[in-house]
């Protein structure tokens, strides 16, 4: 992480603050999301090798994504409710699918271009879960647990 800050920093990137070694990248820019999304693609191609795609979100985004918080009445381990940040809008059937794959337990909601699953059984044997991990959704993804969605908003708020 320390490398990859470096790096942000050295293409023009401002108040670059990392997440623990999970990837997650808190910085300033005037671009536009998208581009910012781009650039950070080719400056990780570029200098780590490495293919990887990036979701990027405002920080307006992020406040918005806590404050709709769908799950908050049943979500009571934050370790177990997950967030997917979606590159763009998921189609309706990948919508239709993940919700006939939920059990009984497990709830997920789709709003724009994020997904909240809740898995209170644990993620490790969740369809939902493997499902959104999976190449299935039609769109680049990225998951986070809700603690970390929280530290995110509040190295963003800093």
């Amino acid at each position: 992480m320390p490398q990859l800050r470096e790096a942000l920093e050295e293409a023009g990137f401002e108040d670059v603050l990392t997440h623990l070694q999970s990837g997650n990248v808190v910085l300033t820019s005037t671009a536009k999301p998208e581009s910012v999304a781009r650039k950070c693609e080719q400056l990780i191609s570029e200098r780590f090798g490495l293919e990887v795609p990036v979701v990027v979100r405002t920080r307006a985004d992020l406040a918005g994504i806590v404050k709709r918080n769908p799950l908050r009445k049943v979500a009571t381990n934050p370790k177990r409710y997950q967030v997917s940040f979606l590159a763009a809008k998921p189609p309706a059937k990948v919508v239709r699918e993940l919700e006939a794959a939920a059990e009984p337990s497990e709830e997920v909601v789709a709003i724009g271009r994020e997904i909240y699953a809740w898995h209170p059984e644990g993620i490790a044997r969740s369809r939902v879960w493997n499902k959104l991990a999976g190449k299935g959704l039609g769109v680049t993804a990225t998951s986070r647990n809700w603690t970390t969605v929280e530290a995110l908003l509040e190295l963003a708020s800093d």
